[in-house]
């Protein structure tokens, strides 16, 4: 690669961390940045300009989709990878919809993790072959005209707006706020929401407003 290529890393994980750091280190092209947490992430990215950040998705302070809206938002010019277990196919199309470049799972060898660094610094994007089929799906359904098979004409405009929250991680308190509500009114919103489009299970609402979000 030539040129070194100051690199962030954040996981709350010390031991992914340190391995991971260890397989960078390994080559000169490389200078370290390390993050235990989203928010010390973000301050990095800022003051230290790293050229690519490798981000745990579940991390404390911030998310890192969370540190990948933000930076979106401050356009920051880099490139970031997603380093998770999450074989979800949800929070894939989110991180593609956050702008991220590379989407590797943790389960991955070194080298591939490498290989998908060296891909995202040549200009491509890179995801782990275990998630082709979700990429395939998400560009079949940008090809594909909307229909409203996922009964989104039933919610009410608030709920419409209850559900862009929901898919930008906010807790029920965030969105009251927000909507200058009480909590319980929020809570009856997301129940009328799960009763309408027949949704149950604990994070049903947050992954059908995270596929759906787009459309509403």
């Amino acid at each position: 690669m030539g040129n070194v290529v100051k690199t962030l890393i954040a996981d709350d994980h010390p031991l992914m961390m340190k391995g991971l750091q260890q397989v960078l280190e390994g080559h000169e092209d490389f200078e370290i940045i390390t993050a235990e947490n989203g928010k010390e992430a973000l301050d990095h990215i800022r003051k230290q300009s790293p050229q690519i950040a490798i981000l745990d998705i579940e991390m404390p302070e911030l998310t890192g989709f969370e540190v990948a809206k933000q930076v979106h938002q401050e356009r920051i010019p880099i490139d970031i990878i997603f380093l998770t277990m999450y074989k979800d196919e949800s929070m894939f199309n989110k991180a593609m919809d956050v702008g991220v470049k590379g989407y590797v799972l943790k389960e991955n060898t070194a080298s591939e993790i490498f290989k998908c660094i060296k891909t995202v610094l040549s200009g491509k994007h890179y995801l782990s072959p275990a998630l082709s089929d979700f990429l395939i799906k998400r560009n079949e359904k940008l090809l594909t005209p909307a229909t409203d098979k996922d009964g989104l004409n039933l919610l009410t405009k608030t709920e419409k707006k209850v559900i862009k929250q929901v898919a930008d991680m906010k807790t029920s308190q965030e969105i009251a706020d927000e909507f200058n509500v009480s909590i319980k009114t929020v809570q009856n919103h997301r129940n009328n929401i799960c009763n309408k489009l027949g949704l149950s299970g604990a994070h049903a609402l947050l992954k059908f407003a995270v596929e759906h979000a787009s459309k509403v």
